[in-house]
C-alpha cells in the first residue's frame, strides 16, 4: 500500500509542475489532488492512523484548491505579522 501511495504523490507532484497551460477547472482539480497526495503523504510519513489520514488528505485538498485559485487570479496573500494579512499581484 505504502508504494501506491508514494505512487500516486509522485505523480501528483509531476503533474504540478505540468499547469501551465490548463484551464481553471483543470488547475483546480490539480490543486485538489496534488493538496490531498501531499497531506495522506505526510500523514504516512508521520505514521498516523486512518482517521488523521484521512483529515489529512482533505486538508491537504483544501490547501490544493485555494493555491490553485490563487494561481488562476495570480493573487498572492501576505501575512502583516498580526495574525491579519492582505492580497497583492504575486512578485
Amino acid at each position: 500500500m505504502k508504494t501506491w501511495i508514494y505512487a500516486l504523490a509522485g505523480t501528483a507532484m509531476l503533474g504540478l509542475g505540468a499547469c501551465e497551460n490548463l484551464t481553471e477547472n483543470q488547475r483546480t482539480v490539480a490543486g485538489v489532488a496534488g493538496g490531498a497526495a501531499a497531506g495522506l503523504l505526510t500523514a504516512e510519513a508521520l505514521g498516523a492512523d486512518d482517521e488523521w489520514r484521512l483529515i489529512s488528505a482533505l486538508g491537504g485538498a483544501a490547501a490544493g484548491t485555494v493555491v490553485a485559485q490563487n494561481q488562476n487570479q495570480r493573487v498572492c496573500a501576505y501575512s502583516r505579522g498580526d495574525g491579519t494579512y492582505y492580497e497583492a499581484p504575486c512578485p
